[in-house]
């Protein structure tokens, strides 16, 4: 079995310092860079793309909302899907530009925080950004939940879909990621996380809160890189993956 593992990282911006890049470029395969709406910067972006390039790690652009003071977990409503596609197209070509410059092309596209959570559940808003990820580049990946709007739009815009699964976040009845808030919606204890993968793996489905069992494909597992004890997390999860034989890999080197 080959399986990649992703985290979204480059959230630093400025003067403030969110997760522990570095230490996670020696773990997972893909990084989704942020690309300054709710985290990063030029700078930021520059150096991550650079220490990606460096560990021979994928790397993936992770649009959001323009939300820099909710880092992007805040709702924004009102812009026509069309319009958000711009948006989309506007960050992950500020990442291409910077990436060309350094010689390590994007790969994928991952949304971030709330404007994933409202693209995987409204087919029209994810047709927008699907179709303005398709007119900048073809060959990019779109990286999304299974089974939900965004998997859909992918591969009605004719991109390759890498689907993947949360190590630390539980799931609603609806297959999208539980709100944050709710108990038990995010996972800290890396032996759960762990147990969760693998069982996920096993049974190619998701499990809601409820227990309901959801088919999935499953391409990718990703860990936040932003919450206390990521990074031993994304550890863990991956010599689990290695102890069960599965070849670690990002998924840009084998989607069909």
């Amino acid at each position: 079995m080959k399986i990649d593992l992703n985290s979204d990282m480059g959230e630093s911006f400025g003067a403030y310092r969110i997760g522990d890049d570095r230490a996670m470029l020696e773990i997972v395969t893909s990084a989704n860079i942020a690309c300054g709406f709710h985290g990063g910067d030029p700078l930021v972006m520059h150096e991550t793309v650079a220490t990606a390039k460096a560990k021979g790690i994928a790397i993936g652009a992770h649009p959001s909302f323009l939300d820099l003071w909710g880092f992007g977990r805040r709702p924004i409503l009102g812009d026509t899907p069309e319009e958000v596609g711009r948006f989309v197209l506007y960050q992950v070509g500020a990442l291409q530009g910077i990436a060309a410059a350094l010689g390590h092309p994007v790969r994928h596209v991952k949304l971030h925080g709330s404007l994933a959570n409202m693209a995987q559940m409204d087919d029209s808003l994810a047709d927008g950004i699907a179709r303005a990820i398709r007119s900048l580049d073809r060959d990019l990946i779109l990286v999304a939940m299974p089974g939900l709007a965004t998997e859909r739009a992918g591969q009605r815009a004719g991109l390759r879909v890498a689907c993947e699964i949360y190590a630390d976040r539980a799931y609603g009845e609806d297959g999208n990621l539980a709100p944050r808030k709710a108990p038990g919606a995010v996972i800290h204890d890396a032996g759960d996380a762990v147990a969760r993968v693998l069982r996920m793996l096993d049974e190619q489905a998701i499990r809601t809160q409820s227990g309901r069992k959801l088919p999935a494909r499953i391409d990718s597992v990703s860990v936040h890189s932003d919450t206390e004890g990521a990074v031993a997390m994304a550890r863990a999860v991956r010599a689990a993956l290695e102890q069960k034989g599965a070849e670690i890999a990002p998924f840009s080197s084998f989607l069909a």
